[in-house]
C-alpha cells in the first residue's frame, strides 16, 4: 500500500470548495492558487443534479490533476453510510483524497476506508493512495478525534465550524466572530491531530467579502495551530494562504535565533541570549520548523 506521508501530507493552507456541478467554476479553478481543491457534490449540489456532478466532476479528475491541482472530493452521505456511487466514480487517477463530512465516529471511518479500499480494487489503482479528511461536525465526532485521526488513510481533519452549521447546530452553540464558543473543539482537533501525525484543518469564514475579518479569523487560527483551512470562494485564497505563511519578518527573525544559536554551540555553548530572549535547543527547533514551513510555500526571503 501507498504511505500516505509521500505522497498527501504536504501542508494545505487553502483548501477551496467548488460546487461539483458548476461547469465552468471547476474549469477556473486552476488560475486560483489554492493549496488544494474540494469538488463538491454534497451540500452545494441540488438534489436533482447529483447525478450529473457525479459525472462530471470524475471526468474532470485527472485533467486539474494533470494541471498541478491537489484534488479532493466531498461525497454524499446517508444516515448510515457514505454514497458508494460517488466514492466508485471518483476514486480515479488524479484524485488525491475524499473528504467526509459528518462522521459520527472512527466506525464511520472505518467503513470510509473500506469503501474506497474497494473502489480503488475496482478501478485498478494502487491501493491505499486515496486519504480521507473527515470534517468534525458531530458532538461524537468532536469527542472521538483521536481515534478519527488514527486511521491510516486520515491525513488531516478538519475542524470546521461554520455560523449556524453542523457543528453549531450539534453543539447548540451560538457562532461568534471572537470564536470563544468554539475554542475548546478547535483545541481538541489541533491536539487529536497532532497527537496522530496527521494535519490540523479549519474554517470555515462565511462573510467571503470581508477579507480584513477572514485576514484576523485564519491568523488566529494559525495561531489556535491549525496548518490550513477550508473556505468558500476564490478571493479568500490569497488571504488565507498569506495567513499561514510565515511573514518575512518572521523567517529573518528565526533564521537569526538559528544563526545566534548556532554560532554559541560551536563554542560549546548550549543557550544564548537572542533579541533579549533566553533560548536553547527547543527554541531552535521551532526556529527550523517556521523557516522549513516559509521554505516549502516558495517564502524564505
Amino acid at each position: 500500500m501507498t504511505d500516505l506521508s509521500r505522497s498527501s501530507m504536504r501542508p494545505i493552507r487553502s483548501f477551496l470548495f467548488v460546487p461539483g456541478h458548476r461547469e465552468s467554476w471547476i474549469d477556473r479553478v486552476t488560475g486560483y492558487g489554492a493549496d488544494a481543491i474540494i469538488l463538491d457534490l454534497e451540500d452545494s449540489v441540488p438534489p436533482d443534479h447529483k447525478s450529473a456532478a457525479r459525472a462530471l466532476v470524475a471526468d474532470k479528475i485527472s485533467g486539474l490533476a494533470a494541471a498541478g491541482e491537489r484534488v479532493y472530493v466531498r461525497v454524499n452521505r446517508s444516515p448510515a453510510m457514505y454514497d458508494f456511487e460517488d466514492i466508485l466514480a471518483v476514486t480515479r487517477e488524479g484524485l488525491e483524497g475524499v473528504v467526509l463530512s459528518k462522521p459520527g465516529g472512527p466506525e464511520d471511518i472505518q467503513i470510509a476506508s473500506a469503501l474506497v479500499h474497494e473502489a480503488e480494487l475496482r478501478n485498478g489503482l494502487e491501493l491505499g493512495r486515496v486519504a480521507l479528511v473527515p470534517t468534525l461536525e458531530t458532538a461524537r465526532s468532536m469527542q472521538t478525534a483521536y481515534e478519527i485521526a488514527q486511521n491510516p488513510r486520515v491525513n488531516a481533519i478538519c475542524g470546521a465550524s461554520a455560523k449556524n452549521g453542523d457543528s453549531a447546530r450539534a453543539l447548540g452553540i451560538t457562532w461568534s466572530d471572537e470564536g470563544t464558543e468554539t475554542l475548546y473543539m478547535w483545541q481538541r482537533t489541533v491536539m487529536a491531530a497532532r497527537a496522530a501525525g496527521k494535519m490540523p484543518l479549519g474554517g470555515l469564514w462565511q462573510d467571503v467579502h470581508d477579507l480584513e475579518g477572514l485576514d484576523r479569523y485564519a491568523r488566529r487560527n494559525r495561531a489556535h495551530g491549525f496548518v490550513g483551512e477550508m473556505i468558500l470562494h476564490p478571493t479568500n485564497v490569497e488571504v488565507v494562504n498569506r495567513a499561514y505563511t510565515p511573514s518575512p519578518e518572521e523567517v529573518r527573525y528565526f533564521k537569526g535565533m538559528i544563526e545566534a544559536y548556532e554560532a554559541a554551540a560551536a563554542q560549546g555553548v548550549g543557550a544564548v541570549i537572542y533579541d533579549g530572549d533566553h533560548i536553547d535547543l527547543a527554541h531552535v527547533q521551532t526556529a527550523r520548523s517556521v523557516v522549513a514551513l516559509a521554505e516549502g510555500s516558495g517564502d524564505t526571503d
